[in-house]
C-alpha cells in the first residue's frame, strides 16, 4: 500500500530532519517501492517469529521460504491495520512520523541481527537433537538472500494483483457507483486469479508433473533382468508383465530374497516368497483400481499366494513404493512362507498425491484389501493364512480405509502394521483422539492397547504388559512433521504443543498461529533427510515391530537381534 503517512511519501517530511530524509531514500533504493510504517512492522515480528524452532532443521532454503512467507503475511497484516488506523495516522504530526520511521529501523535492525542468531542457536539444537550436521555461516547467508528474494517476489505479484484491482474497480466505476465498484472490481481479480492457480495453471501443472512422473515409472535399466521365480510378478508365467510393473514394481519384485538369503537366517529350507504387484494403468477413476485390485488377486492366486503361511496386504505410496524392510522382516522370520500383494494407483511422489488426490490412495487400500478378503474368505478356514494389512505413510491412510475400527480390524485381521501416519488417517485420528485419559497424544493409549498400540521406540510396544488376540501397531516419531502437519495447526494449539514434549522435540518449540503451521509444513520437505529414527526415517525399526505383532511360535528377543541385523545385510535396493 502507499501510505500517504510514510515519510518518503509526504511532501513535509523534511521536518523529520536529515535522518528522516536519508532513511527514505534508502528505503525506496532497497526496496524500489514506497512501504508504509505498518506493513514494516508486521513483517519484521512475523519474520523473527519464523525464526523460532520448528520439530526438524530445515536448512537455508526451505527456512528462507517459510521467513519470506511469514514475513509477507506479516506485511499483509501490517497493511490491514495501517488502512483500519488511516485516520488517526494522518492527524499525527510528520516529525512525529520520521521519529517513529527512526525507532522502526533501529529495532528493526538489532531485533532481526538478534532474531537470526537466536535462530542460528535453536537450529543448532535442534540438529544436535536429530544427529545432523551444524550448519555453517554461509548457509545463513544464503538463508537471508533467499528470504529476501521471495520476500520481494510476493510484494511485488500483490501489489501487481491491487493494480489490476484497481484498474477493474475504474472500470466498473463507470457503471456502478465507487464504493460498490471497488468491492466488485477486487472480487473479479480475486475470481479471475484464483481460477488461473487452481484451474488453468493448477490443472496444467498437475499433467506436466503426472506425465513428467509417468515417464520416470516406465523408466527402467537394462542392466536388471525379469526375476525368473513364478512367484514373483514379471517372471515369465506371471499375468502381469515385467514392463507394465512399472518402476516401483519392479523395484519390489526384484529385491525379493531368495531361498538361499532365508535358509542363512533360519538354518532351515526355506521356499521363495511372493511378491504379486500390479502397475498402475492409464486410467484414473474407482473402476480402473477396481480392475487393479482383481488382477493382483488372481496374480496372487496364479502364484500360490493363498497357499502360504502368512498373507501381507500392503498400500504403497504415491508412486508405488513399499517398504522393503517391513516385507522382509515377514519374509525371514515365517522363512519365507509369505506372499506380499500390492498395487500401484499413482505415479506422484506421496507429498504430491496427497495434495492432488487423496481419494485415490484410500480407494486403492480399500478396493485391495477387499477382493483379497473376498478370496481368502473363500477358502477352507484351516487352510486360511494368517491375513495382515501395512502401509508406511500415504500408505497408512490408504491401508485404513477398508476397516471402520479396532474391532474390524481384530475381526479381518491377524495383525496390522501402520508406519508414520499422516494427521489425516481417519483411524489413527479417532484413536488418538479417544486416546485413554493422561496419555499423550504423541505416544497414546488407546482401551489399555488392548487391540491399538503406538511405539516411538522398540521399548514402547511392551509397557502395556501382555497383547492378545489381534495386534495392530503404529510407528510414529515425535519429531516426524508427515503425522503432526495439519491445517488446524494455523488456528489451534495441538495437544502434542500442550503436553510434555515428545523425543528429541526442543522444548523452545512453542505453538504460534499461522507461523507453526507453515514451518512444520516445510518440516515435512527434509522430513527424510535425517537419520534413521527421526522425522519420517524409520530405518530397522519395522523389523522389531513386525517381531512383536506376528511373531512365530517359539520366538525371543534374540532372535529379533538376529532378525534386524540380518534385513540390514541384504544387498541394498536395486533402482531405488
Amino acid at each position: 500500500m502507499n501510505h500517504p503517512e510514510s515519510p518518503a511519501e509526504t511532501p513535509d517530511h523534511a521536518e523529520g530532519g536529515r535522518g528522516g530524509r536519508v532513511l527514505a531514500r534508502v528505503r525506496a533504493r532497497l526496496l524500489g517501492v514506497r512501504v508504509g510504517l505498518g506493513p514494516t512492522v508486521g513483517a519484521l515480528v512475523l519474520l523473527w517469529l519464523s525464526l523460532t524452532p520448528s520439530l526438524l532443521p530445515l536448512g537455508p532454503v526451505f527456512q528462507g521460504l517459510v521467513s519470506a512467507v511469514c514475513a509477507f503475511l506479516g506485511y499483509g497484516l501490517g497493511a490491514l491495520v495501517a488502512w483500519l488506523l488511516a485516520g488517526w495516522e494522518r492527524a499525527s504530526a510528520p516529525r512525529t512520523r520520521a521519529l517513529a520511521w527512526r525507532w522502526v529501523a533501529g529495532v528493526g535492525t538489532v531485533g532481526t541481527l538478534v532474531a537470526l542468531v537466536l535462530g542460528h542457536r535453536w537450529d543448532d539444537q535442534v540438529r544436535d537433537a536429530v544427529g545432523v550436521e551444524r550448519d555453517a555461516v554461509w548457509d545463513d547467508v544464503l538463508q537471508v538472500l533467499v528470504t529476501a528474494v521471495v520476500l520481494l517476489l510476493l510484494v511485488a505479484i500483490a501489489r501487481g494483483l491491487r493494480a489490476a484491482g484497481s484498474w477493474t474497480s475504474r472500470q466498473v466505476g463507470r457503471v456502478l457507483p465507487r464504493r460498490v465498484s471497488l468491492v466488485v472490481g477486487g472480487l473479479l481479480v480475486a475470481w479471475v486469479a484464483s481460477s488461473l492457480a487452481t484451474g488453468v495453471l493448477g490443472g496444467a501443472v498437475v499433467d506436466a508433473l503426472d506425465q513428467t512422473f509417468a515417464g520416470i515409472n516406465d523408466d527402467y535399466t537394462d542392466d536388471v533382468d525379469a526375476p525368473t521365480s513364478s512367484a514373483l510378478s514379471g517372471s515369465p508365467d506371471s499375468l502381469v508383465s515385467w514392463a507394465d510393473l512399472g518402476r516401483q514394481g519392479r523395484v519390489f519384485v526384484t529385491n525379493a530374497p531368495t531361498p538361499e538369503q532365508i535358509s542363512a537366517f533360519t538354518g532351515e529350507d526355506a521356499v521363495q516368497p511372493v511378491r504379486a504387484y500390479v502397475g498402475s494403468t492409464a486410467g484414473s477413476g474407482e473402476a480402473d483400481l477396481a480392475a487393479e485390485a482383481d488382477e493382483a488377486v488372481a496374480e496372487l492366486e496364479r502364484a500360490g499366494g493363498f497357499d502360504r503361511a502368512v498373507l501381507n496386504v500392503a498400500t504403497g505410496t504415491g508412486r508405488g513404493w513399499v517398504n522393503e524392510n517391513s516385507v522382509r522382516a515377514l519374509e525371514l522370520m515365517w522363512g519365507g512362507d509369505t506372499a506380499t500383494v500390492s498395487i500401484q494407483y499413482s505415479y506422484l511422489p506421496s507429498w504430491m498425491s496427497f495434495l492432488v488426490d487423496q481419494q485415490r490412495a484410500q480407494d486403492a487400500g480399500r478396493l485391495l484389501f477387499d477382493a483379497v478378503y473376498a478370496h481368502w474368505l473363500e477358502l477352507p478356514k484351516k487352510q486360511r493364512p494368517l491375513l495382515v494389512v501395512s502401509g508406511e505413510s500415504l500408505g497408512s491412510f490408504g491401508g485404513e480405509a477398508a476397516f471402520s475400527g479396532s474391532q474390524d480390524l481384530a475381526n479381518r485381521t491377524d495383525g496390522a502394521l501402520f508406519v508414520g501416519p499422516t494427521a489425516n488417517n481417519r483411524l489413527w485420528s479417532r484413536f488418538t483422539t479417544e486416546r485413554d485419559a493422561g496419555t499423550p497424544e504423541v505416544l497414546p493409549t488407546y482401551e489399555g492397547g488392548q487391540t491399538v498400540r503406538f511405539a516411538d521406540q522398540d521399548t514402547d510396544w511392551g509397557t502395556l504388559g501382555e497383547w492378545d488376540g489381534t495386534r495392530v501397531g503404529y510407528l510414529q516419531h515425535a519429531n516426524d512433521p508427515v503425522t503432526w502437519w495439519d491445517w488446524s495447526l494455523a488456528t489451534e494449539k495441538p495437544d502434542w504443543l500442550s503436553e510434555p514434549r515428545g523425543r528429541d522435540v526442543s522444548t523452545s518449540l512453542h505453538w504460534l498461529p499461522v507461523v507453526t503451521m507453515l514451518q512444520v509444513a516445510a518440516d515435512q520437505m527434509v522430513a527424510n533427510d535425517v537419520p534413521a529414527g527421526q522425522g519420517h526415517q524409520f530405518g530397522q525399526e519395522p523389523v522389531r515391530a513386525w517381531a512383536q505383532i506376528l511373531p512365530p511360535d517359539g520366538w525371543t528377543s534374540a532372535d529379533t537381534e538376529r532378525l534386524v541385523d540380518a534385513v540390514a545385510a541384504l544387498e541394498p535396493d536395486i533402482l531405488s
